[in-house]
Formats: structure tokens, sequence, C-alpha cells
């Protein structure tokens, strides 16, 4: 074989070995591009996660202290109520009056005394 005949033979298989090296280094670097993709996407996804957490702690707090201010207002008006129906129902001088005249007389009549 002569030496020309071998040099389109060398020149072809390093052309190859120079496209397999290129596509090498292509991939590699399309992976290495995907990572980086994917640590950004899986980054973004934390940072919405967050923000979402966020929110709802904040519409939480909202909701608590709502709640906490209709519960106040609640037992207020309870207690006023309650105020309310003592005051009404409180005995007078007069009705205690009545309630120990009606002891003593009961007293009485129970063990046979005058009343």
């Amino acid at each position: 074989m002569s030496v020309r005949a071998t040099e389109p033979a060398e020149s072809a298989v390093e052309a190859a070995i120079a496209q397999l090296l290129a596509s090498e280094r292509s991939a590699r670097e399309a992976v290495a591009r995907s990572h980086s993709e994917a640590a950004a996407l899986a980054e973004a996804a934390r940072e919405r996660a967050r923000a979402i957490a966020q929110r709802a702690e904040r519409r939480m707090q909202r909701a608590r202290a709502a709640y906490e201010v209709a519960t106040e207002a609640s037992l207020a008006e309870i207690a006023a109520t309650a105020a309310n129906i003592e005051s009404e129902n409180a005995p007078t001088a007069t009705d205690r009056h009545h309630l120990l005249e009606a002891v003593a007389a009961l007293a009485a009549k129970l063990t046979g005394g005058a009343p």
C-alpha cells in the first residue's frame, strides 16, 4: 500500500475521531446545561413554595386575629348580658324582708311555734 493511499483513510479516521470528540463535548455541555436548568427550576419551585407558605401564614394570622376580636366581642356581650340579668333579678330590700318573714313562718309551722 502506498503512503498516498493511507493518507485519505487516516484523514477520514481523524475526522471521525474529531467529530466523535466534538459530539462528546457537545453532549457533556448539554448535560451540564440540563443540570444547571434543573437546579434553577428547583430553586424557582422552592421560592414559589416559600412565597405560598408565607402568604398562607399571613392569611392564618389575619384569620386568627379576626377570630380573637370576634371572640372578645362575644365574651363582652355575654358579660354585659349576665350583668343585666343579675341586676334585673337582684333581690330588693323588700324581697329580702318578705323572704325572712316566709322563712320565720315556715320555721314556726315546722316547730309548732308561733309565727
